[in-house]
């Protein structure tokens, strides 16, 4: 009795561990790659500085290769992305649809950093970042493509 006591005391905190994901690894080849902006957006965005500082942090995202990288990645985030939010924006980027994207992107940073937290496995919301930015990249796009007059719209909503 004593002897199954102490191996049923001896795998608990094992299983734990491999619960709470200690033993995680990121693996960057899983995660989905970043959209590509076009010609006219990446001008607009290399000028502007805070964006691509954010970038900068966000690219090592897929380099990290630990928990501990990607807790101090995520953290990294967050202060740029509070930076990114309170500058100056491009005008052409100045308006709300850009502006909700970035803020879908925060949340999912802030879900990642608390998967980290509570140390559960941040994979899925690691995806869920990358698909934040890229909707963000192709917004860029978007708006640096319509070609569209703006007062044509302003007149068809009166």
């Amino acid at each position: 009795m004593l002897s199954l006591l102490l191996m049923a005391c001896k795998d608990t905190p094992a299983a734990t561990a491999d619960s709470q994901g200690i033993g995680w690894t990121l693996d960057s080849s899983e995660l989905p790659r970043k959209s590509a902006v076009n010609g006219k957006a990446a001008a607009i965005l290399n000028k502007w500085k805070e964006f691509s500082m954010f970038e900068t942090t966000f690219d090592r995202l897929y380099t990290s290769e630990n928990r501990e990288d990607l807790i101090l990645v995520t953290e990294d985030l967050v202060e740029k992305q509070k930076v990114l939010e309170a500058s100056v924006y491009p005008s052409e980027f100045d308006i709300p649809q850009i502006k909700g994207r970035q803020k879908v992107l925060k949340t999912y940073i802030l879900k990642t950093k608390g998967d980290l937290e509570y140390r559960l496995n941040p994979e899925d919301s690691l995806k869920e970042v990358i698909q934040a930015f890229n909707a963000l990249r192709e917004q860029f796009n978007v708006v640096v493509n319509n070609t569209l007059p703006e007062d044509l719209i302003k007149n068809e909503k009166s």
